[in-house]
């Protein structure tokens, strides 16, 4: 027998979690975006259909794409940042916007946690330094630097970085916060500007949200601040880092190191930043776990379902709130 759901068309623009992508398939009618050959021609024909959208990947999803949806109800994004989607565009359009918060939380602030640690303990070089056969011929490693003695400053104390700071916490080290407004029921230190916090920490944790107003905000002048011993980590988006900033900063020696996970121009990583030898740098794999991937893609499902159950989202975004029955 076939349900309501079979009906409705769903657009996929990139492929997702295998076992979300064939749950879409069994619950709707699927329109793989990314299989297109010509992308134009695909949406021109399918895009009056669609009432739903599956996004992730990073993939633009702006008012160029809504004109060519005319009927887009609802973007469950496979993630819980949403920065490649103008959701103000999609508020003024009627469309709602959701993403899966919560899910992840704790895989990101493991990796966030387990890249400090190999940032200043060289993990990846070390390893590398063993496999280089150097251990019986050049001796034993040098001497790294160590988390001892530091004062973590996290930019973005949402859910991620909360449960960063609760894991930093057994390490004893000292944790300070920047971000919009001093949180009440936190003991961490408020620093109201993120230079003021830059001067006061030597390790710079960056898990705020990819924004037109944080972009670049981690300038030459935040880096100048964290000193020669600082550090920078970054597992929220690339755009919060000036790049070019961030290199010459590692070059010169005006920061000790960096461990990122994401980029400014991904999948493409600047060839002077992989060349750094006292860099660790990850793909892009915070969330990237077998298990976490199964339950984030499960919520697209769930927020896609209930949507067209007249349920309405899960969890909508703060720029497309729902309230029931409008």
């Amino acid at each position: 027998m076939t349900s309501e759901l079979d009906k409705v068309d769903i657009l996929v623009l990139k492929a997702i979690a295998p076992d979300a992508m064939k749950a879409l398939a069994d619950r709707f009618t699927l329109h793989r975006l990314d299989l297109a050959a010509d992308r134009d021609a695909f949406l021109n024909e399918v895009g009056p259909r669609i009432r739903g959208m599956a996004a992730g990947g990073q993939v633009p999803t702006d008012g160029a794409m809504f004109e060519k949806l005319p009927n887009l109800e609802v973007i469950a994004n496979f993630g819980v940042g949403y920065d490649a989607i103008d959701a103000v565009e999609a508020r003024r359009r009627g469309i709602i916007v959701t993403n899966t918060p919560d899910v992840l939380t704790d895989e990101v602030a493991d990796l966030a946690v387990g890249l400090l640690l190999a940032t200043i303990r060289q993990i990846p070089q070390t390893d590398r330094y063993l496999r280089a056969g150097h251990w019986p011929n050049k001796g034993s490693y040098p001497l790294t630097a160590t988390l001892r003695g530091r004062t973590i400053g996290i930019l973005g104390l949402g859910r991620i970085g909360r449960a960063i700071a609760t894991r930093l916490e057994g390490f004893g080290v000292a944790i300070a916060y920047h971000g919009r407004r001093p949180q009440p029921d936190v003991a961490y230190a408020y620093h109201p500007t993120l230079l003021a916090m830059a001067q006061a920490v030597d390790v710079l944790m960056v898990v705020a949200p990819g924004t037109a107003e944080t972009r670049n905000v981690v300038d030459a002048k935040v880096l100048a601040a964290l000193g020669p011993d600082g550090v920078v980590i970054n597992v929220a988006r690339g755009s919060l880092i000036d790049e070019v900033a961030l290199i010459e900063a590692l070059a010169s020696g005006t920061i000790h190191s960096a461990g990122l996970d994401v980029f400014a121009e991904e999948p493409h990583v600047p060839e002077a930043l992989a060349a750094l030898d006292h860099v660790v740098l990850l793909p892009h794999v915070g969330s990237a776990s077998v298990h976490t991937r199964r339950v984030m893609g499960a919520l697209v499902v769930e927020n896609l379902e209930s949507w067209f159950a007249g349920n309405g989202p899960l969890t909508p975004v703060p720029e497309t709130p729902w309230v029931a029955g409008r």
